[in-house]
């Protein structure tokens, strides 16, 4: 049967396991026009949706912030580059899993199973959300490389800005691999389900409202990668709660990447308002008033079309991510970069600071 929350079917969980109907949930504070929501009303699973979305950010960057971006190239050498972590130190998905090469390898497995079992159905709904959204990372590459600044031209530039989009996206690959490996091994899901899910996300790929814009890219991920580390903060926080340990550290591991990658993008951010403090407010207006869509807004399984507005109040109703941590992101970038301080802004700039 498949997992029924809330009068919808969310088709994770596999026929095999007796799943219990959910509660109904208590009021919930929040509306479905809540940017925890999918704000593509119109948008379809799989094809449907190509086209429809923001033609107009297809145009270039004005030339002036494509200078700026290049004026920053030695300072993001010192300040952003160093963020990333060599290959021989970074963890890799195999340190938090079992063995196959080991004798234990089958025990290992086992004790997993055993650590997973008793976790509610709600958590593997979060956990999956998080796993498939992770997962869709080739359309992240895709719109980062499709910015004016951090565009890749030859597929090896040494830009700084390309540097570092490889890497980040390097380091990245490793959340969805280790999350998709322990939900595998863990029994708990319908991992065939899955896969199709994931495979529908990447080819509807993703409207986000940042186009070519490398100054709206860089806002729409400071607050992406704040967002993702509140998440898998407190996936890690549950599974400890729920005794799973090493699933805590697992939460917790991708979570501390996703923070160091954060404080490189508010980083850049932080220098753009310095260097060009009217067109950074007007573009982080912008960016608020089209409010933040998460990545995986386009979620679909081949039977629900509100599937990621469904994962959304699940995550959310478990505390995972909520409407209070959308607020408290925004008021955290608005301090850090000191917007309502900025001055020597024009009439468009000011109306932007007091949006």
């Amino acid at each position: 049967m498949a997992l029924i929350l809330n009068s919808f079917n969310f088709y994770f969980f596999p026929s095999t396991l007796a799943l219990p109907l959910m509660r109904t949930p208590r009021s919930l504070k929040f509306s479905m026009t809540s940017p925890l929501f999918s704000n593509n009303k119109g948008a379809k699973g799989g094809l449907d949706h190509l086209g429809e979305f923001n033609v107009n950010l297809a145009c270039p960057m004005p030339p002036k912030k494509v200078e700026i971006f290049k004026s920053m190239e030695n300072w993001a050498k010192n300040n952003v580059l160093t963020l990333l972590k060599p290959v021989k130190e970074c963890w890799q998905p195999q340190d938090f899993l079992p063995d196959p090469t080991s004798d234990e390898f089958i025990e290992q497995i086992h004790e997993l199973r055993k650590r997973t079992r008793d976790i509610p159905d709600e958590y593997f709904v979060a956990l999956v959300g998080d796993m498939i959204t992770e997962e869709a990372l080739p359309t992240y590459q895709t719109r980062i490389n499709s910015t004016e600044c951090f565009h890749d031209e030859t597929g090896v530039d040494n830009t700084p800005w390309a540097i570092w989009a490889r890497a980040w996206s390097a380091e990245e690959n490793r959340h969805g691999d280790l999350l998709n490996k322990y939900l595998f091994l863990s029994g708990r899901v319908d991992m065939k389900q899955i896969e199709k899910t994931t495979q529908y996300l990447i080819q509807s790929g993703m409207d986000i409202g940042t186009g070519k814009d490398s100054y709206l890219w860089t806002i729409y991920t400071s607050f992406q990668e704040r967002a993702a580390f509140i998440s898998h903060g407190n996936t890690a926080k549950l599974a400890m709660q729920h005794g799973d340990v090493k699933l805590a550290q697992v939460c917790g591991i991708i979570a501390s990447d996703e923070k160091r990658h954060e404080s490189a993008y508010t980083k850049i951010a932080e220098k753009l308002f310095e260097l060009d403090p009217n067109e950074m407010v007007i573009a982080f207006a912008d960016m608020m008033k089209r409010k933040i869509s998460m990545p995986a807004h386009l979620m679909y399984d081949g039977h629900d079309h509100n599937l990621f507005d469904h994962f959304a109040i699940v995550s959310s109703r478990i505390g995972v991510y909520t409407a209070r941590d959308y607020r408290e992101i925004v008021e955290l970038l608005v301090a850090k970069w000191k917007v309502e301080k900025l001055t020597g802004l024009t009439s468009e700039g000011r109306e932007a600071q007091d949006y």
